[in-house]
């Protein structure tokens, strides 16, 4: 199989496993967990996963394999810049609702904010994200950064987003062990022990091995070098999309 058919394969694979990852996500809190609202409560909680796995794992590698498209190599790069960066706002906008909807939960309910492991990848995933996100903004997208700058920049910003990328599915697969945990206590809140590996626990383990596939595929993306965009097209990266047309 050649290599660009092998793409597409591997690109397909991607979006099959991003949208089950969202089905799965969606349907265990709103089977399993009771559905959705936003006023402070249990339900509240339930938007936090969904809205997390949504931006900062599918949406996020989805952008992530953007340029590796090879019926966007011949094409100006520009457009894809801006799909590239708006996905990615979208993500953030997701992410940030999310954490929104944990913190408001938290302090409804008089429950510490940011005391586990997962909170912790959670948060720094996020803050690095914003922190890559503004950054790519002011050096790719805007015509006043430094040429210089944009060139020395692209390394680290590549680097950094596969790096983020991984912490996000670090922070969303302890998320839903913790929740598991959380939630299948026994016969003190009505359900079976996590131990006794029931449905909701089966398929939420699910849902986690989904979200590793999905990352594994991105990740392969990513790292196989013959689908780079060919260095002849690369040079847009070091022209600002306000600039001069190219």
């Amino acid at each position: 199989m050649g290599s660009v058919s092998l793409f597409y394969v591997s690109y397909l694979l991607c979006l099959c496993l991003g949208f089950l990852c969202v089905v799965f996500v969606s349907y265990w809190n709103s089977t399993w967990r009771g559905g959705f609202a936003w006023d402070g409560g249990a339900l509240q909680f339930n938007w936090h996963p969904v809205l997390m796995v949504t931006g900062l794992v599918v949406l996020y590698g989805n952008a992530a394999v953007l340029y590796r498209i090879p019926l966007t190599w011949g094409q100006n790069k520009r457009p894809w810049k801006l799909a590239h960066a708006g996905t990615l706002f979208l993500a953030l906008l997701l992410t940030i609702l999310g954490l929104c909807a944990v913190f408001n939960f938290h302090n409804a309910q008089n429950i510490p904010n940011l005391y586990s492991l997962h909170s912790w990848l959670g948060i720094c995933t996020a803050a690095l994200f914003t922190a890559q996100w503004v950054l790519g903004l002011a050096a790719f997208l805007l015509p006043c950064s430094p040429v210089a700058f944009r060139r020395l920049l692209k390394p680290a910003h590549v680097w950094m987003g596969s790096f983020i990328f991984m912490l996000s599915l670090a922070s969303c697969i302890s998320g839903i062990n913790e929740k598991l945990f959380f939630s299948l206590k026994g016969s003190t809140n009505e359900t079976q022990p996590y131990s006794k590996l029931p449905p909701e626990a089966v398929f939420a383990n699910s849902l986690g091995v989904l979200i590793i596939a999905f990352g594994l595929v991105v990740l392969r993306i990513l790292s196989n070098q013959r689908w780079q965009r060919p260095e002849a097209e690369q040079g847009g990266m070091s022209e600002p999309l306000l600039g001069e047309d190219s």
